[in-house]
């Protein structure tokens, strides 16, 4: 029993949990319609006539899929442990990045190329400079107007498509150059997008472990007026929160953009933002600010692609699939509350009784 409970208690016990009851979906759907259940673990090499030899199988393909949210969730996390709200605007902010930097490597009005009108560095310093922007747009008005975070970031999740079909003059930019969708396709046999969101994980990881910021934006979303008096800039801590977000937003806008060599302004990151919200609380951190566990939000975020993977292989169609996502959402949601939780102590506490 006290196993058992040590187990419960490990912070990363429900992303863990959740990706494992996905796994066991996809071994219980393969072994139904007579497919080896452990294909889905299967990971091989595989020649192809346009990258070579790239490593290929369902795992590969969550984990390569998944990075655009794996991204997202690393910005959306600390936003929700500084400001206790959510960034729903990540989505949208990805597309006009994404829109930005074709433009920028194609020239305004173009819309199909093959070679780049600017060098590749300064597409790509012109969408993270985007993402900066609108990050910081976001920051001024959570931080410094003290406006619901929801209601902030509404503005961007609204209008920063439309400003991206601006930017593109209401083109789908095509950039069909094969440095930029390297960033898109493999390096090597790995899949370019793995090594990005990587790289992002890494970076931010030691950025929180050897210094003092994770510990910083926590104690501002625990409570932003006591950290103020212990001498804390509780509004830079929550402005810088959200311009990182737009960073991250814009690096996954570059991904997205690079897979399909375009900038589909419509498509770009559509719903990721709630696969972004869903993959913090799936990863175990409260959507009420303060602590928060990068690891889960991760873990979160695969799991997520994972039931967006096996939703498809059980033939529900993608425009179905955000609903069986709310219905994930609520249940997490209801998890986590303060009543939902008393009630299973008190419950838990009473069986202990009655077994004495």
């Amino acid at each position: 029993m006290q196993t058992w409970n040590k187990i419960k208690s490990w912070p990363l016990f429900l992303p863990v949990l959740a990706l494992i009851l996905v796994m066991a979906v996809n071994i219980i759907h393969d072994a139904a319609t007579g497919i080896n259940p452990l294909s889905f673990f299967e990971i091989s090499l595989r020649d192809t006539t346009t990258n070579g030899t790239i490593l290929y199988g369902r795992i590969i393909d969550v984990i390569n899929r998944g990075s655009e949210v794996a991204i997202l969730a690393i910005g959306m996390t600390l936003v929700v442990s500084a400001s206790a709200g959510t960034d729903i605007s990540v989505g949208s902010v990805m597309s006009l990045c994404a829109s930005f930097m074709c433009m920028t490597l194609a020239g305004y009005g173009v819309s199909s190329t093959t070679t780049l009108a600017r060098p590749l560095i300064v597409g790509l310093l012109a969408a993270v400079l985007m993402g900066v922007v609108c990050g910081a747009f976001n920051g001024t008005l959570v931080a410094h107007l003290s406006i619901q975070p929801m209601v902030a970031t509404l503005i961007l999740y609204s209008a920063a498509r439309a400003i991206g079909l601006l930017v593109c003059n209401d083109l789908i930019v095509y950039v069909r150059n094969p440095s930029f969708a390297f960033i898109g396709a493999f390096l090597g046999p790995i899949p370019t997008p793995i090594i990005i969101t990587a790289v992002c994980i890494i970076v931010v990881s030691i950025v929180l472990r050897k210094t003092a910021l994770g510990m910083y934006i926590q104690s501002v979303g625990i409570n932003a007026k006591a950290s103020r008096i212990a001498g804390l800039n509780s509004k830079l801590l929550i402005f810088l929160a959200y311009t990182l977000c737009g960073v991250f937003a814009s690096i996954a806008g570059i991904v997205a953009s690079s897979r399909i060599t375009s900038a589909d302004s419509n498509n770009i990151g559509l719903y990721l933002e709630m696969d972004a919200i869903l993959s913090v609380a799936l990863g175990g951190n409260s959507l009420g600010g303060g602590k928060f566990n990068l690891s889960g939000s991760i873990i979160g975020a695969y799991t997520i692609q994972a039931i967006t993977t096996t939703l498809y292989a059980l033939g529900v169609s993608s425009i179905q699939a955000p609903v069986y996502k709310a219905i994930i959402v609520i249940i997490i949601v209801v998890i986590e509350a303060p009543p939902f939780k008393a009630f299973i102590r008190k419950h838990s506490a009473a069986g202990k009784g009655v077994r004495a």
